[in-house]
């Protein structure tokens, strides 16, 4: 099975604006030997996927499976529900999509881990978040498959008035991911915060693609990554936030900040605010270099073994984005996640 030869498909190319510097075309043409749905550990029901998606990189998941389980949350979670999975068999694509619905009130945790021990296998994987009036969602995906493997995954988000999301994206694999997070909002009084941490080395190649739309009064996005990269490892994250006349006093942040740990590392950051009011809050960056060598010697001068003095700069930038995390529980889980512990 190869994605190029998938009947009426629109599939994303290189020169389009949305996905420049993103080459597709090792995994779109490689030639899986089987394709499979992911099991879930749960036990959900699956209905037909009729959702309508902004980016055509959903298509590819539902061309390969129309079918979507859902899990549906009509209580507070005492503990995070966590989700496991594993690539586990070479040469295979795995389909996953899953819709996830808040009821109104209603607060909860989500931990998804993706992880892999085989080789020239793919996720493709689509999320519907449904989130109800006052509801409030925390949800966390790790990300850490190894070399040789793929993953594209791809999440939709649709709030509820004074409802509030808050995602965090771990990037810690080295195979070829790209991520796309979207989220019109038509609501009010709704908070969207997404914070995602690239840890990249190796040959890892990872694209982060985000798009949020405001489309009513006093909703606020607040979109933050930190990227920390070695090796040959290779970045690009696109992140495109639009307030249209409807969205007054709303509010639309956007922050990238990379660390290039090695000479052949690549960082490409792209914020873009479109905003057609003035009654509102805004405000977009980017930066990138080297860890800060005056902190660097200053550790040094006081008896710091160099190597140390490196590894405590690097956590130090990290850490922001864990120290974001609300729930102790899912706290615990980061600060214990290893990969060898899952696979």
């Amino acid at each position: 099975m190869q994605v190029i030869n998938f009947k009426d498909l629109k599939l994303p190319q290189k020169r389009d604006e949305e996905f420049l510097k993103i080459d597709f075309s090792s995994l779109f043409s490689y030639d899986f030997r089987n394709v499979k749905t992911s099991i879930f550990s749960l036990d959900l029901k699956s209905k037909k996927d009729e959702n309508s998606y902004d980016s055509i990189l959903f298509d590819i998941t539902k061309n390969l499976d129309k079918n979507q389980k859902v899990l549906t949350i009509n209580e507070d979670t005492k503990e995070p529900i966590i989700l496991i999975h594993t690539l586990n068999e070479d040469e295979t694509a795995f389909t996953n999509s899953l819709e996830i619905e808040l009821k109104d009130g209603i607060k909860a945790q989500i931990i998804e881990v993706f992880n892999s021990k085989s080789t020239n296998s793919s996720f493709f994987v689509n999320r519907s978040l449904i989130i109800g009036k006052n509801a409030h969602l925390e949800y966390v995906k790790v990300q850490d498959i190894v070399s040789q493997n793929s993953i594209i995954f791809s999440l939709k988000t649709s709030q509820d008035d004074n409802s509030n999301v808050e995602l965090t994206n771990f990037e810690f694999g080295d195979g070829f991911i790209v991520n796309s997070f979207e989220n019109t909002i038509n609501s009010q009084e709704v908070n969207y915060e997404l914070n995602g941490l690239l840890k990249l080395e190796d040959k890892a190649n990872s694209s982060t693609l985000v798009k949020t739309v405001h489309n009513n009064k006093s909703s606020r996005s607040n979109i933050n990554y930190k990227n920390s990269l070695k090796d040959n490892s290779r970045a690009v994250v696109k992140i495109k936030s639009i307030v249209n006349q409807e969205a007054l006093y709303s509010k639309a942040f956007q922050n990238c900040n990379s660390i290039l740990l090695s000479d052949d590392a690549t960082i490409f950051a792209q914020p873009h605010l479109e905003i057609y009011i003035d009654e509102l809050e805004a405000s977009h960056g980017t930066t990138t270099g080297t860890l800060n060598k005056e902190q660097l010697l200053y550790l040094c001068a006081r008896g710091i073994p160099k190597e140390k003095a490196y590894d405590m700069l690097l956590v130090a930038f990290e850490s922001s984005i864990k120290n974001n995390l609300k729930n102790e529980k899912i706290k615990e889980f980061i600060d214990n996640y290893k990969r060898e512990n899952y696979v």
